[in-house]
């Protein structure tokens, strides 16, 4: 406030406009001036706050996301459910899973079908996919124009998932076949708008994985012996979620992906353990060396659901 001619104070509101207050004969006025003097200093006042807290209020609300960042991540993984997976057979050996394997009858040797999941009693019955967790670390960077983000993210991850397919002979006996996802790797692009605190965003890119393969079977007049075993899996992931800003270099996350990998090949041969006898489907003549199995597709897909805290730099 500043004095002038008169007794009355001048004071400037956060626009710059003057107010004048007398002060002479504050005593002398009715309480309806006062009252309306008072009212002016109180705006006045809260004028220049608001004006004071507006500005870095405005700031958070409308973070910059350009720049790297580190963070972790966990959550929950599903394999992607296969009903119509099943076993596939390559009885004369020629390098092509077209065959059915027959009895010396002439009937299809696995009439009693097969299941996309692993046989947990005998023919009776399938137990579902493991589905499991998975937690790891990310590296990203990302770049800001007006509201839209652009980056990319890099993240390795240990997971605990499986996907099994079993089919069920007239013998009867079950033949099961499992791949379990150790760990995986992806690289991807990311899409983001920025609406305030929250970064909503898609992403997809390229993924690696890690798999072990098994066999199980309760079929003890045949030997078995994986002829090929290949546990590098290549495919992709795409995804989306949101990423909320907690702190000026500390955000939350949550995003859903899904993954497909084409795992390598694992073909088992049924052979003769010696003793075998000569009816038996895998060895009938005219191949009596044996017939290779495996699994009829070559996807292993899943469904991931995280959280996870970044630190921005």
């Amino acid at each position: 406030m500043s004095g002038i001619a008169g007794g009355a104070e001048l004071c400037r509101n956060a626009g710059g406009e003057a107010a004048l207050v007398r002060l002479e004969g504050w005593a002398n006025t009715n309480l309806k001036d006062r009252q309306l003097m008072l009212k002016t200093i109180s705006a006045a006042s809260l004028t220049l706050l608001l004006t004071g807290v507006a500005a870095p209020a405005l700031a958070q609300s409308a973070p910059d996301w350009s720049g790297p960042y580190v963070g972790v991540f966990g959550g929950f993984i599903q394999p992607d459910e296969e009903p119509d997976e099943t076993l596939v057979f390559d009885r004369d050996l020629d390098g092509d899973y077209d065959d059915t394997v027959l009895t010396s009858g002439g009937q299809n040797a696995f009439g009693p079908g097969f299941c996309g999941d692993q046989a947990s009693s005998g023919q009776t019955r399938c137990d579902d996919d493991a589905s499991g967790v998975e937690g790891g670390v990310k590296l990203g960077y990302d770049m800001q124009f007006g509201r839209w983000v652009v980056g990319a993210v890099g993240e390795i991850a240990a997971v605990d998932a499986e996907d099994s397919v079993s089919g069920f002979s007239t013998t009867p006996a079950y033949y099961s076949l499992t791949r379990s996802l150790d760990h995986m790797a992806a690289l991807r692009a990311r899409l983001g708008y920025a609406a305030g605190p929250a970064l909503l965003y898609v992403t997809g890119g390229a993924a690696y994985g890690k798999v072990e393969n098994s066999f199980n079977t309760n079929n003890t007049a045949n030997s078995f012996t994986a002829t090929t075993d290949e546990d590098d899996a290549d495919g992709y992931q795409f995804g989306g979620g949101v990423e909320w800003r907690l702190a000026p270099s500390l955000t939350f996350n949550a995003e859903y992906i899904y993954t497909d990998l084409e795992t390598g090949e694992y073909n088992i041969r049924v052979g003769n353990t010696g003793t075998t006898p000569a009816t038996n489907p895998f060895i009938l003549a005219p191949n009596t060396t044996g017939t290779d199995l495996t699994r009829s597709t070559d996807s292993f897909a899943l469904h991931s659901f995280r959280i996870g805290m970044n630190v921005r730099f």
